[in-house]
């Protein structure tokens, strides 16, 4: 980033980087600007000072806040790592209590990804934070990625949708990184009287109701959560969130696929019974290609791997 004369990095202040990582999790000046206590006007002026030090322009400012340039979303990997150091400079050697944490994540929808952000949670030495936790749609969690609304994705490939998967993170600027492997299974109500199998085949499915999370506008079988998603099935039924669908596994007797973990913490009446096909379901995270993870983002993938090492799954990483 080195630059010639009003251009020159070498200007660039702790406090400056502090504030343009704020104002990428906000994505407003203004809201950034009231969480640090500082005024709207001097923190507008300290992000034209840093464009200016910097020789490019790193944010795109509307009436409807702001977002990153392609080389704001660069620079912020780089500002949110020298932040970081600089806290855990301060913290020991000056004493200094942890600053606010900030991490926001989307996935899509598995209960070993809030088992893990609970601990995460619970395992933060931070007085403040401000944790974000996105169960979404596959394209959304690749866009909140892409624009940083998110650090990191969590969501599954499998020999089917790989190559979609795959071609749309690379024209994102975005990097999949595996976190483990799993054979399919089914959940199900603990009360369903397949529930006690040892295994269950496609045909012991044909007259339950099939339940899938919906993917909205970018409805592609590329981008659905669950395997076989071309399969035709007599009865489906759509959802938009994970309560809904337990819900209807309990009132319906209705099954989905997925990777066989689910807390019993979290959802103690949903069983997982391994389904009796071919396939794999590799899990892994999603970030940008050109930035490292911050620390956070660093413990909870720790914590996911933590969660599903006890369910005797294939960790890849």
């Amino acid at each position: 980033m080195t630059r010639d004369n009003a251009g020159t990095a070498s200007g660039i202040t702790l406090q400056q980087l502090r504030y343009f990582v704020e104002i990428a999790a906000e994505g407003s000046i203004t809201a950034a600007a009231d969480l640090l206590y500082v005024s709207q006007p001097t923190m507008s002026a300290a992000m034209k000072d840093l464009e200016r030090r910097v020789g490019r322009a790193l944010l795109v400012r509307s009436v409807r806040g702001v977002t990153l340039t392609e080389d704001g979303t660069e620079f912020l990997g780089y500002a949110r790592q020298v932040v970081e150091q600089a806290e855990l400079l301060e913290q020991q050697y000056l004493g200094r209590p942890p600053s606010r944490r900030l991490l926001a994540i989307s996935a899509q929808h598995y209960s070993f990804v809030v088992d893990a952000f609970v601990r995460m949670v619970r395992a933060s030495d931070a007085p403040e934070y401000a944790f974000t936790l996105r169960e979404t749609r596959t394209w959304d969690i690749i866009e909140d990625v892409r624009t940083l609304r998110s650090e990191l994705g969590v969501l599954y490939r499998n020999d089917f949708n790989r190559n979609v998967i795959d071609k749309l993170l690379r024209e994102s600027g975005l990097a999949f990184t595996p976190l483990f492997r799993a054979t399919p299974h089914i959940f199900i109500a603990r009360s369903n009287p397949i529930a006690g199998r040892e295994r269950v085949t496609l045909d012991d499915l044909e007259d339950l109701p099939r339940l899938t999370f919906d993917q909205g506008a970018n409805n592609s079988f590329y981008f659905a959560e669950e395997i076989l998603s071309t399969r035709s099935a007599k009865q489906d039924i759509r959802v938009s969130d994970r309560a809904t669908i337990f819900n209807l596994m309990i009132g319906l007797d209705g099954y989905t696929i997925s990777t066989g973990i689910v807390s019993d913490d979290l959802d103690p009446s949903i069983v997982a019974v391994p389904l009796d096909v071919d396939e794999r379901i590799e899990i892994g995270w999603i970030g940008h290609s050109s930035s490292a993870l911050t620390g956070q983002a660093e413990r909870f993938v720790a914590e996911m791997r933590d969660v599903v090492a006890g369910f005797g799954v294939e960790l890849l990483t």
